[in-house]
């Protein structure tokens, strides 16, 4: 994995290789999207839905989008296969291409520049579910299209590292009094055993793991409400989760110090988190 396999421009190669301009509106502007989709066992895990919000984002910021669905998953699955490890994290992310510098969208239409690759999915260690994590807040100061996921990420980049100076697994972010989301995840409470999620709207990025949530609740037997959050409900949930690709379903003990709860991951937690390893694997 020293130097793995990524595709660039319609060409497979090392990374050392892997080159663009510094013009790409991308590596200027920020221009572009992005997408992480999870892979188990060599089989992507809701490929459909993760394209489908890859698409959704190029509409949003009218970015050209080079390939149909099948093509996407072509090459998704072409650079799943040239990976070496199982369980992966496949990344990709497209750019309006490389233009002499305007910040207006180029009068003649550039290529854009696509990019994929792959890097192991390390899962979080068993520790993290017997005794959850402790979390950090801050004000939201990302712009008001958080439901694009744009390659445009100093808001949650600062926020990330807000967490990381306080050796917490993640900043929960508050915008107005109101709960928003992690740097990198979705952000659930649980009251009187019903899980509760801020709604889907321009505030958020609707995570893949959203609809999936709903439906495992479904599953379950565990109702589900999706309004907004209240920063004191925050603090007086039974239950905090996080989900995110790569973090899976996590349980938070302490906030900004707080206990969560009893301090413990609590009882809709491993419903959810057992019904989430079925998921994977079904």
């Amino acid at each position: 994995m020293d130097d793995p396999l990524v595709y660039l421009n319609g060409a497979m190669m090392p990374l050392s290789e892997a080159r663009i301009s510094v013009l790409d509106r991308g590596f200027i502007f920020g221009d572009g999207i992005y997408e992480v989709t999870p892979v188990y066992r060599r089989r992507l895990f809701r490929p459909e839905q993760h394209l489908a919000r890859f698409m959704r984002g190029m509409r949003a910021i009218d970015l050209q989008n080079p390939h149909d669905e099948a093509g996407w998953l072509g090459l998704m699955q072409q650079v799943v296969d040239a990976a070496p490890t199982e369980d992966q994290l496949l990344y990709m992310q497209i750019t309006r291409g490389v233009a002499r510098r305007t910040h207006a969208f180029p009068a003649q239409t550039p290529a854009p520049t696509v990019f994929l690759m792959s890097n192991p999915l390390l899962p979080p260690p068993p520790s993290v579910h017997e005794h959850g994590v402790a979390c950090v807040t801050m004000e939201d100061k990302r712009w008001l299209r958080c439901e694009i996921k744009s390659i445009s990420l100093l808001g949650n980049v600062l926020a990330a590292q807000n967490a990381a100076e306080q050796d917490a697994n993640e900043t929960i972010q508050f915008r107005d009094g109101y709960l928003t989301e992690g740097s990198a995840s979705n952000v659930w409470i649980v009251k009187d055993g019903a899980l509760i999620s801020p709604p889907r709207d321009n505030l958020i990025l609707e995570g893949i793991r959203y609809s999936l949530m709903e439906a495992l609740c479904a599953e379950q037997n565990i109702p589900f409400a999706a309004r907004r959050i209240a920063r004191n409900e925050v603090f007086h949930a039974d239950e905090v989760l996080l989900t995110s690709a790569s973090r899976e379903v996590m349980p938070v003990v302490t906030i900004d110090g707080e206990r969560v709860g009893n301090g413990k991951p609590g009882p809709i937690y491993r419903k959810l988190y057992a019904a989430y390893q079925r998921a994977k694997v079904a």
